[in-house]
């Protein structure tokens, strides 16, 4: 099987770079993996993603796997021509965690000309695994 990035040689540092500046920079989102077909990266469970009880909130755990996902579609499409945009999002919380880093994987269930929808989930340090995500994202013309 070929990857279905875009560019067939996908870096860290080429996933990193739309990190920049975003809400994934201010919860320390970092990638850490690649393959041909799916993308991995950790956020840590601290003050920063914690709910009341001292629990991952589960909108932390939202924004881990919208990152992943959109940032995955953004490296399907040829950037020159399409935008990409998270659409539809839902989450199933399956258990808790308290502290360490949690790790999400995203792979492809649909790459359509118009829309993308990925699977999402994330792990404790344990691999148990905490959350089920699945986000739609429509793929837009680029504005000229």
């Amino acid at each position: 099987m070929d990857a279905i990035w875009f560019n067939k040689e996908l870096s860290i540092e080429e996933l990193s770079a739309l990190g920049k500046r975003t809400m994934a920079e201010t919860l320390d989102i970092r990638f850490t993996e690649t393959g041909k077909d799916f993308i991995k990266a950790t956020m840590p469970v601290d003050h920063r993603t914690h709910q009341p009880y001292g629990l991952l909130h589960g909108g932390a755990s939202c924004v881990l796997a919208e990152t992943l996902g959109s940032i995955a579609s953004a490296h399907v499409i040829d950037p020159e021509k399409f935008i990409c945009v998270g659409i539809e999002i839902n989450a199933n919380h399956i258990r808790s965690v308290r502290s360490g880093l949690v790790t999400g994987i995203t792979t492809p269930i649909h790459i359509g000309a118009s829309t993308h929808v990925w699977d999402i989930r994330i792990y404790d340090e344990r691999e148990k695994l905490i959350c089920i995500s699945r986000l739609t994202v429509a793929i837009l013309k680029k504005p000229k």
